[in-house]
């Protein structure tokens, strides 16, 4: 068979992407994906599902709530059959999408599972042997299993297993405090399971600041959720009353009981049955692909992008990784790699957690100087009307011009208002081209006013 031009391992959100940007490029391609259903984590099992979920009991919790805000409503409770088929609903039409466009017949989509058995070449698990010019790899992410003594044994559930519940848990276990624990663990509690959360780091959200995990700790702990940080897991066993947990909290052992156990406790590259070493391609010890500021790797005419490679496992970045490296393999002049001063990301808990740019941590680390300021959303008029009290909007400025640098918000609806600050850190406007914008009153995205207002202070006193 005639060599590709351009070879794609994985359909998800990287590889589709680079594989319809190398069709237009006039690349001849393939898309070699051997998964159960095609359309990639986001679509499937990652955030498009789980937010129609998180979304689904916001409402709720809001309903339960209704004698604050002076309405009378009797009775609010979750039917999980309904949420579940409301769910395969919307994300079923989501899939077809997808699949439709991998089908199109704009490049070759081959249904099976590949392994390298050269740099130029891969053979794959129906018994063909393929060549290319150039490869991306795009196989995503695999959920992690920790050598904890009774894990791996214990039949414990995957984000997977939650996203398909179509009955309400009555007690569940969460190990792990990152993005997916935190955001299913308040769904699970909003819909009526009691939850206890098990997060070994000593905070939540371990990689973002500490003020902000605190609030969002806060939160959950104020819903109910029984929440553990910086302990050590034991062991797990698994009896016929449901799962137990053995952990050091505090330097004394605890041990919890849930009828299930949810492993929340990260995600690998999948890369393992690539064949990695048969190409050259060097990798890290946990399987990630190492790249270079044009995705490729080690080998050069061989690309990855998307949660194999990092360094964020977030779609809109997988997606311009999958983009910039099909442009770089087709020879398109003049390009330009990912800005990664402009780092977004979300975290969808209630409140939420969003941040942009550079930020206070990685500005110490590097020596940078800069300015803050932040104001809390309990002394702001729209949030408070919202009974949305939780968190703060906190700015990052360079301290001679007020050039914005980065951004933090914990509060509600922070992942709409966190794009506040992209087109003007993308424009490297100040803050005082910010405030020379309109604010409408009372709105939530007028409480970026106020720190705005006074770092350009700060700086008209210097």
């Amino acid at each position: 068979m005639k060599p590709y031009d351009f070879l794609v391992l994985g359909g998800g959100s990287a590889g589709f992407n680079a594989a319809r940007v190398a069709v237009s490029l006039g690349l001849r391609t393939a898309i070699v994906d051997g998964a159960r259903d095609l359309g990639g984590l986001c679509i499937l099992r990652g955030c498009m599902p789980s937010k129609t979920l998180l979304y689904m009991a916001e409402v709720l919790h809001l309903a339960q709530k209704g004698k604050t805000f002076g309405l009378k409503i009797p009775s609010a409770r979750a039917d999980l059959k309904a949420i579940h088929a409301r769910k395969k609903k919307i994300i079923g039409e989501f899939a077809a999408y997808r699949q439709a466009a991998l089908a199109s017949g704009k490049f070759d989509l081959l249904r099976a599972h590949a392994r390298f058995l050269d740099p130029h070449t891969v053979a794959l698990s129906d018994g063909r042997t393929l060549r290319a010019k150039h490869i991306l790899i795009g196989t995503g992410s695999k959920v992690s299993v920790p050598a904890v003594p009774g894990l791996a044994e214990s039949n414990f559930w995957t984000s997977d297993d939650v996203l398909d519940l179509d009955f309400i848990p009555q007690s569940v276990i969460v190990l792990g405090g990152g993005i997916v624990a935190c955001e299913l663990a308040q769904f699970l509690r909003r819909i009526g399971s009691r939850v206890i959360l098990v997060q070994r780091s000593p905070q939540i959200l371990r990689d973002h600041s500490a003020d902000a995990s605190t609030v969002v700790q806060q939160a959950l702990a104020d819903e109910g959720i029984e929440l553990f940080a910086g302990t050590k897991l034991q062991r797990v066993t698994t009896g016929r009353r449901g799962v137990t947990v053995e952990f050091l909290h505090n330097g004394k052992t605890v041990s919890r009981r849930a009828a299930h156990l949810f492993n929340a406790l990260g995600r690998e590259p999948n890369t393992a049955a690539l064949n990695l070493a048969a190409a050259g391609i060097r990798a890290r010890p946990n399987g990630q692909i190492v790249t270079n500021r044009w995705q490729q790797t080690s080998v050069p005419h061989i690309y990855a992008g998307g949660d194999c490679s990092g360094p964020a496992e977030i779609v809109h970045l997988a997606i311009q990784q999958g983009e910039l490296a099909a442009r770089h393999a087709a020879g398109v002049p003049k390009l330009k790699p990912i800005d990664w001063s402009l780092l977004l990301n979300v975290v969808f808990t209630d409140p939420q957690l969003a941040t942009i740019g550079r930020l206070e941590r990685e500005l110490d680390a590097a020596g940078t100087p800069y300015l803050t300021a932040s104001y809390p959303f309990n002394d702001h008029g729209k949030s408070i009307l919202m009974e949305a009290n939780y968190g703060y909007v906190k700015v990052i400025a360079e301290p001679k011009r007020g050039r914005l640098l980065g951004a933090e918000i914990v509060g509600k609806d922070a992942g709409e208002l966190i794009h506040l600050f992209s087109g003007p850190l993308a424009m490297r406007a100040t803050v005082f081209d910010l405030l020379r914008a309109p604010w409408y009153h009372p709105t939530l995205a007028e409480i970026v006013t106020y720190p705005l207002e006074e770092i350009a202070d700060t700086l008209s006193k210097s």
